[in-house]
């Protein structure tokens, strides 16, 4: 029997796709890496392309990364996705799961609608109630609905002048006319990426701030480290992931005076932190799964 043909969806040059690939093509012999913006869909004839390449005729597709930056393009690419999954390919994790998630609204609906303790949290398109909102946090981080690594967020406080503080809302607003604000929160220095595969828990590294920065993303200058969280927080966790029934991802939680917090499921999940805090190698399990899943 012939190995499958699997295909990584990511950026090609960028690590954690590179790895997935690589870890793939040393069990099957297939290596490709498509970049979404390379990728065609032709619905009359029922065939998604990428470089000459007809992606139905694969055995399965992986999702690693769909853009560089986060938008509501990055919806219309996943759509695609649901053309080969109705051909009968399996898509690894469900398109229209990641569709959920990608919009940080959606993914914060659903931690909601599931009773999993989140930061206070509030979305508005009036400036009125974005500065009201302002006020009753004390320190509040306006975020952008489609970013990732903290990109685009900003945090406006209380203990300025109204005007100061109006003038930093309609900057946001400008580029987010929908809101989404959340009460800024004394962290001890570190949250944690806690890893799940096909729903089990693998392990948790810390993000840790080694600067003055208000998060902690490695982008921002935060390390990994190992973390062992107790076994309350790893059910936190594992009941927020199982509302999306990702194969794989990380959830991140962050601990508090009254108790870890979670903040998103992501979309993704990353190798790197897996690798780099906890030791293991995210991405040969990973394919490890795949192959699985795919040979029932």
């Amino acid at each position: 029997m012939s190995k499958p043909k699997i295909a990584v969806m990511g950026i090609p040059g960028k690590w954690s796709s590179e790895v997935l690939a690589d870890r793939l093509e040393a069990k099957t012999g297939f290596r490709l890496v498509i970049d979404m913006k390379d990728v065609s869909a032709d619905l009359e004839s029922g065939e998604l392309s990428a470089n000459g390449v007809n992606l139905c005729e694969l055995d399965a597709i992986v999702v690693k990364k769909i853009s560089q930056i986060y938008s509501p393009a990055t919806l219309d690419r996943i759509e695609l996705l649901r053309l080969a999954e109705s051909k009968g390919l399996r898509v690894f994790s469900k398109p229209e799961t990641i569709i959920r998630m990608i919009d940080r609204l959606g993914c914060t609906m659903t931690l909601s609608n599931g009773q999993i303790p989140m930061p206070k949290t509030r979305i508005t398109e009036c400036a009125k109630y974005a500065l009201q909102t302002v006020q009753d946090f004390g320190a509040a981080v306006f975020k952008p609905l489609y970013s990732t690594k903290a990109q685009g967020m900003c945090i406006i406080e209380a203990n300025q002048p109204h005007d100061r503080i109006y003038e930093k809302i309609e900057e946001f607003k400008n580029d987010n006319p929908v809101m989404y604000i959340q009460q800024k929160l004394d962290l001890p220095g570190r949250d944690y990426g806690m890893v799940f595969l096909g729903g089990r828990y693998l392990g948790t590294y810390a993000r840790v701030s080694q600067n003055d920065s208000w998060n902690t993303t490695i982008k921002s200058g935060g390390k990994y480290a190992l973390h062992e969280p107790p076994q309350s927080t790893i059910d936190l966790a594992s009941k927020a992931q199982q509302l999306f029934n990702m194969d794989f991802t990380t959830v991140d939680v962050a601990d508090t005076e009254d108790g870890p917090i979670v903040f998103e499921v992501s979309a993704f999940g990353g190798f790197k932190g897996a690798l780099e805090g906890i030791g293991i190698d995210a991405a040969d399990l990973y394919a490890d799964y795949i192959l699985n899943e795919v040979a029932k």
